[in-house]
């Protein structure tokens, strides 16, 4: 698990766009004469990933997510920077360090769409001339943590985005690589379909020891498989390191959740000023309180109030999340 298998220093990538006003005088112009300007994507980030570590890499739209994950698995050359990945050069797309990485894109498909799934595999084990034997294993083992019996010999139009994903998947995985790229793999799909993919990348890491870069809008896919995060905004690198600590960073508060015997009025609780009521309904109160205080205040309200029940809880990270996004800083 100490070993390395993916090192950043540097990383940026800068896209050239060219600049094209309105009017028929312009475009002509901007034939004769193009204008360009030059959008960071990425900016001088630096990060390392051990084998076997599932990350988190999170951030609002158009902060460079996708951008890095193509630097990463050598579709795009970043514009400076030092990338090492299974002690590849991803850029140079050699056929060792192919073979060893994958990535699904949960907008895009690798799966042909009018022959079923099993055709498809069978094409990719040809591809990365994967052992009969091996390949048959691979596959019966994916199928069986997946449920995707019925769907092996259906054309891949006929099937559902859900059911897609899972070929998806199924197709990433054939050849056992070492590191797993996920771009948004539950991009559109219902919360049953998404907790069942949640399950099979958790316990298909636990079995292989894939090393796994995920992206997703969807904070419930980071919360459930990744301890640790990489938060990007604006293409610069803003955190590195433990959900937990992110969320504990940045809320300097917790909520206090209780359950009264019998109905209380808020002005009877004697609250110290920085304290805040945010719910109060029936024999229910949500009580937001500063982090430091939270031990002495739920100690005062359980010796002062007929309590029947009472939690103590971090702020949803969605919550966390988004004041990032709004702010731009930690």
């Amino acid at each position: 698990m100490n070993d390395l298998h993916i090192q950043a220093q540097g990383l940026s990538k800068t896209y050239r766009v060219p600049v094209r006003h309105e009017g028929l005088g312009a475009s002509i112009r901007s034939l004769v004469r193009p204008t360009y300007d030059d959008i960071p994507a990425v900016k001088d980030i630096s990060f390392k990933v051990s084998a076997g570590e599932m990350v988190g890499f999170i951030g609002p739209n158009g902060a460079g997510k996708t951008t890095t994950l193509k630097m990463l698995s050598g579709l795009i050359h970043p514009t400076s920077g030092e990338l090492s990945v299974l002690g590849h050069t991803p850029w140079k797309r050699e056929a060792d360090y192919l073979r060893r990485i994958s990535i699904v894109m949960g907008n895009k498909s690798q799966m042909l769409w009018d022959i079923p799934p099993m055709d498809s595999f069978r094409v990719l084990s040809e591809i990365y001339s994967v052992p009969a034997v091996e390949y048959k294993h691979t596959l019966d083992e994916i199928i069986d943590l997946l449920d995707m019996q019925e769907l092996l010999n259906k054309p891949v139009r006929n099937l559902s985005l859900g059911e897609r994903m899972k070929c998806e998947l199924a197709a990433s995985l054939l050849y056992r690589p070492a590191v797993l790229f996920l771009d948004e793999p539950t991009l559109g799909l219902d919360v049953s379909m998404q907790l069942r993919l949640r399950r099979f990348l958790a316990d298909y890491n636990k079995r292989s020891g894939v090393t796994v870069i995920l992206t997703s809008h969807y904070m419930a896919d980071v919360t459930a498989l990744c301890e640790r995060v990489i938060l990007i905004h604006n293409g610069s690198l803003m955190f590195d390191g433990a959900l937990t600590a992110l969320a504990q960073n940045l809320s300097p508060y917790k909520l206090l959740r209780l359950t009264l015997l019998e109905e209380t009025s808020v002005e009877s609780l004697n609250l110290p000023k920085e304290a805040e009521v945010t719910e109060a309904e029936g024999l229910s109160l949500s009580i937001r309180v500063p982090r430091a205080d939270a031990p002495a205040i739920t100690a005062k309200l359980l010796q002062t109030l007929p309590v029947s029940d009472l939690t103590v809880e971090d702020p949803p990270i969605e919550a966390v999340i988004d004041r990032i996004y709004s702010g731009g800083s930690l």
